[in-house]
C-alpha cells in the first residue's frame, strides 16, 4: 500500500499534474493523461513508456 505522504508528493511524469490511487489500488491515474502507472511491489512505476492508458472503471 502506497502511503499517503508519498501520494500527495508523486505526480504525473508526463503532464506533472496530480495523480490519484486507483479502486483497485494497484496503480496511480492521471485523468489529465488518461495513463495509469502500475504499482509492483509497491513501487510505482512513474515511467511514461511502461504507462497504460486509463480504462474507465
Amino acid at each position: 500500500m502506497i502511503k499517503k505522504e508519498l501520494l500527495d508528493i508523486l505526480a504525473c511524469p508526463k503532464c506533472k499534474g496530480p495523480i490519484q490511487l486507483n479502486k483497485k489500488e494497484n496503480g496511480l491515474i492521471c485523468r489529465v493523461c488518461k495513463l495509469v502507472y502500475e504499482i509492483k511491489d509497491d513501487i510505482p512505476i512513474m515511467l511514461i513508456d511502461e504507462a497504460r492508458p486509463l480504462e474507465e472503471e
